[in-house]
């Protein structure tokens, strides 16, 4: 479905999201999360740059040679900073994705 989106909709029209990956120390720890990457990533919308984030993170050779944190896994967050535009948190849910209003960080 995702190959399908990006021959519907031209290159040009693709934004660019400010992504940050934020992880607690040890996992499932509920408070605590510690900003542990930013990276920048060409998509659609937030559910493709969500797909994609997930997909560098979890992937050894997609991975950045500077990561340090563990795979993304449930109760990890992802913050997506489009400016002016807002700034949203999507949590790692058993079922997917979910939106959160905030996050806990120490």
């Amino acid at each position: 479905m995702l190959l399908l989106e990006k021959i519907k909709r031209p290159r040009m029209l693709r934004s660019s999201y400010d992504i940050t990956v934020f992880q607690t120390p040890k996992y499932g720890q509920e408070k605590g999360y510690q900003e542990v990457y930013r990276i920048t990533i060409e998509a659609n919308n937030h559910e493709e740059a969500l797909y994609e984030t997930f997909r560098i993170f979890n992937v050894p050779d997609l991975m950045p040679d500077d990561y340090n944190g563990r795979y993304i896994a449930t109760r990890d967050i992802i913050f997506i900073d489009e400016g002016r535009r807002g700034h949203f948190y999507y949590r790692l849910q058993p079922n997917g994705w979910k939106r959160v209003n905030r996050i806990l960080i120490h």
